[in-house]
Formats: C-alpha cells, structure tokens, sequence
C-alpha cells in the first residue's frame, strides 16, 4: 500500500475514531454528573413510567402515573425489610451485584429453568430510573453501568429510598406511598409487617397482581417473605458494617 492510499484511509478514519472518543467522553460525564444530582434530588419521572405511560396511550388504555414522594423517614422499617426479604436479601452486604445469584441464574438458564432474584435492588432501581423494562444485552450491560455510578455516588440508604418511591405496586400505581394509600388507605409509615410482606408480593409482576384480592399464591409467597423477614431481623440503612455482620450471624 503506497503512501498516499494510507494518508487517504487515515482522513477518512479519523473523524470517525474522533467522534467515538468525543460520543464517550460526553456520555460519560453527563451520566455521572445526572447520577451525582439524582443523590439528593429526588426524581419526578422515571424511564419505566415514561415508556408504560406512553404504552398504555398507544393500546388506548390511557392510564394515569400514580405517585406520592415520601422520605425515607416516613416509611415504615417494615417495608424495607420486606423488600429485601423478597428481591435481595443481601442488599447490605454487596456493592450492587449479587454474584452468587448471578451464577445461578446462568446455571438455571442453561438448563432451561428460570431463577427470580438475580437482579438486585440497586440494579432494578437503576433499570426503573435510566433505562427501560425490555431485556437485551445492550439494556443489561448500561443497568450495569447505571448501578455500578448509583452505588458509587449515593448512600445505600439513597437507593433504597429511590427504589422505593419509583418501583410499580400496581397498574400505574409507583412507590410505596401511593401503594399504601390505594391499598390499605394508610400511609406507607404505619405499614405493618404482614402488608408490607403483601405489598412486596406484587414486585415481580405488579400489572398482574392485586394486594387487595391477593390470590393463594400471593399469600404463600407472603409467608415465604415474612420467614425471610424474620431470617433478617433488621436493616439498617445507616450502617452498613452492623447489617452486613448482623445478617452473617443470622445465616
């Protein structure tokens, strides 16, 4: 190859490379600097009600984003609790990825079976805040980017508050409040343990689900949760160290 077919390949291509670079590099400091900002500014939207609101509008369904931001103060401990004992029992312990879980869905997968839980809380709060509910390989390789920045910049308290307020309890019903309100006409502070292990039922499949006319199933998978409840004993969102020994004790 001469010398001038080379410089002309190497004009062609370095506006390309060029572009790539400056593509990253932009993506990159606007999803960390979003992610800094969403630690202490509490989200109005989110990715998954965006694209739900915009489903239900084109099948005609029309149905309205229902939603009630509280603090992490005003819910009850029992929530918390619950939803760690139903999606991600160590929540405390990890640093956004649950490893061990994730080799076994890979396990079970390859043989043909499907194992529930693999994804953690962090990662399902970074799916329902950035991305959107479709599964792919590119979707799972950002939900993996998006969570590794959420529990680099916020506080596992703050995920956990996020998580709670943007997840679905119910057909365009969102957070705990809300759930808590529709469902047991009380605010998610005064939730009791038996609730709170109802509501969690819901997670996986909220548009199928009721708590309100639970089916048998919900109610056997509410005492599964309210026996991991008890397997748990307590989070505690303010120190990391005393969960994480606390639940090792317990196991």
């Amino acid at each position: 190859m001469d010398s001038k077919s080379t410089h002309t390949k190497n004009k062609w291509y370095r506006p390309i490379v060029r572009l790539f670079i400056l593509s990253s590099l932009t993506f990159l400091a606007t999803t960390i600097i979003l992610a800094i900002l969403l630690s202490f500014i509490n989200p109005n939207l989110t990715m998954l009600m965006v694209i739900k609101r915009h489903s239900t509008n084109e099948q005609g369904g029309g149905e309205r984003i229902r939603k009630n931001w509280v603090s992490i103060e005003n819910i009850s401990p029992n929530a918390v609790l619950a939803v760690c004992a139903a999606e991600d029992g160590k929540f405390m312990e990890h640093n956004g990825f649950d490893w061990e879980a994730i080799k076994k869905a890979m396990k079970n997968n390859k043989k043909g079976k499907k194992l529930r839980g693999a994804s953690t809380i962090s990662q399902q709060t970074a799916k329902n805040l950035f991305l959107w509910p479709k599964r792919s390989w590119v979707r799972k390789g950002l939900e993996a980017y998006f969570t590794f920045l959420i529990e680099t910049f916020w506080s596992k308290k703050r995920i956990m508050e996020v998580y709670l307020n943007v997840a679905e309890f119910g057909k365009g019903i969102y957070g705990v409040e809300k759930a808590s309100q529709i469902y047991y006409k009380k605010s998610a502070k005064q939730l009791t343990r038996h609730e709170s292990a109802m509501l969690a039922t819901v997670l996986p499949f909220p548009s199928k689900r009721n708590p309100a006319k639970p089916s048998s199933y919900m109610f056997r998978y509410q005492n599964t949760i309210l026996r991991n409840m008890n397997g748990l004993g307590r989070i505690d969102l303010e120190n990391k160290a005393q969960s994480t020994n606390k639940n090792k004790r317990n196991k």
